[in-house]
């Protein structure tokens, strides 16, 4: 057994995939066949993409709770089901109700995999093995960003119902994938979250900079939400490039994320975990502005590609910082604070900038506001890793 334990991140990896590079991001590149084909307008999608986010903060509130009232292989194993019938159910032109309806589900089953795979799978992993093994999980983000982002253009012509059945037929094969792994490799009792949880000490713990760090990473979420929702339909339609040079570029931007897990973990061994997530909030604040001013090939490329590769940087830079900052004791609920905020900070963003594209009619307002947002967090990160270093300092 030992020796195939590689086998599951690999299961983890094919999860969130699944979860959030299928059940999240297919609907970015589908923006622009959606608006052209008659089912939504801009504005409807809009909206429809901010659901989606809603949902993820449902799951990512609720997602500890499933897992242990269900153990974490049947809450695995119901979130994939859910979220291959939800790519399946946005073939039909349901209307608002409906196709919210089931945006909602794929968020909220994408966060809860977010959330329960992970520390189920680490929890099992040799110590030595862990950081390859959280580099691997989230290497299946950028892949399933990847591989949307070639699916959806080459099924584009055939119409939108094909697309999303076509999808729902590749991630009946992802999730099938994905639980013979969990299945065999991931015990039952195994739950996520389940350990007691003792007191430490309040003195020992600085709060402070703690909480400057789950700021940064909350906010981090609502700045990425004009990349994560609406650059496709930025670039095929606002820049008049196409849906075939949207698509591209979201291609890129999933390349980014398979890369960014490596990049974060090279940064973290050089500089520590702290200064690499300021460094990393640097970069995506100046790509995520990039296009405000150069909207040429080579503008739109590095933003695509370092937005795409900062954001899974950031989720493991920000797990680090916490780990390392955190008494053993509270680790595990400092991170699931850490995601809550990301979650609640993304659901908020993703409807106040779905308010303001309808206000100002602009893509490019939200990309402003959105560099705005992550400078705060630049800011907040830098005061966070300052403190961590008086601490250290201190102690």
């Amino acid at each position: 057994m030992p020796g195939r334990l590689w086998r599951l991140p690999l299961a983890g990896a094919v999860a969130l995939l699944l979860g959030v590079g299928f059940g999240r991001y297919v609907f970015t590149p589908l923006i622009t066949p959606l608006v052209e084909a008659g089912w939504f307008t801009a504005e409807q999608t809009a909206r429809l993409g901010a659901i989606n986010l809603l949902g993820y903060l449902l799951g990512a509130a609720g997602a500890n709770r499933y897992a242990g009232w269900l153990g974490p292989r049947r809450a695995i194993a119901s979130c994939l089901v859910a979220l291959v019938i939800s790519l399946a159910a946005c073939a039909w032109p349901w209307g608002m109700v409906g196709y919210g309806f089931w945006r909602l589900i794929a968020g909220a089953a994408a966060a809860t995999l977010t959330i329960v795979v992970t520390p189920a799978i680490m929890a099992r992993m040799p110590e030595a093995r862990r950081p390859a093994a959280s580099a691997t999980i989230f290497t299946g983000i950028g892949v399933g960003t990847m591989g949307v982002s070639l699916i959806v253009p080459w099924l584009a012509d055939v119409g939108v119902a094909a697309t999303w059945l076509a999808t729902a037929v590749v991630g009946a094969i992802l999730a099938w994938v994905s639980w013979v792994g969990v299945w065999r490799y991931l015990p039952a009792e195994a739950a996520a979250g389940d350990e007691p949880v003792a007191h430490a000490s309040a003195a020992t713990t600085p709060w402070l900079i703690i909480g400057l760090v789950l700021v940064a990473y909350g906010l981090s979420s609502a700045g990425y939400v004009p990349h994560s929702l609406y650059w496709v339909d930025y670039i095929a339609r606002e820049l008049d490039r196409g849906s075939q040079a949207g698509n591209h570029y979201w291609l890129l931007l999933g390349f980014g994320g398979v890369i960014g897990p490596l990049l974060g973990g090279v940064a973290a061994r050089g500089v520590g975990f702290a200064w690499a997530l300021v460094a990393a909030f640097v970069l995506m604040t100046l790509a995520t502005a990039l296009p405000l001013a150069f909207v040429g090939p080579v503008g739109l490329s590095l933003s695509s590609l370092i937005v795409g590769a900062m954001v899974p940087a950031i989720i493991t830079l920000t797990a680090g910082t916490v780990h390392a900052l955190s008494p053993a004791a509270r680790q595990r609920q400092i991170w699931g604070w850490a995601t809550l905020s990301f979650a609640t900070t993304q659901a908020i963003g993703g409807f106040a900038m779905a308010r303001l594209y309808v206000v100002a009619d602009s893509y490019a307002t939200t990309i402003a506001v959105g560099a705005a947002i992550l400078l705060v967090a630049t800011i907040c990160a830098l005061f966070g890793a300052i403190g961590a270093r008086l601490s250290r300092a201190g102690a």
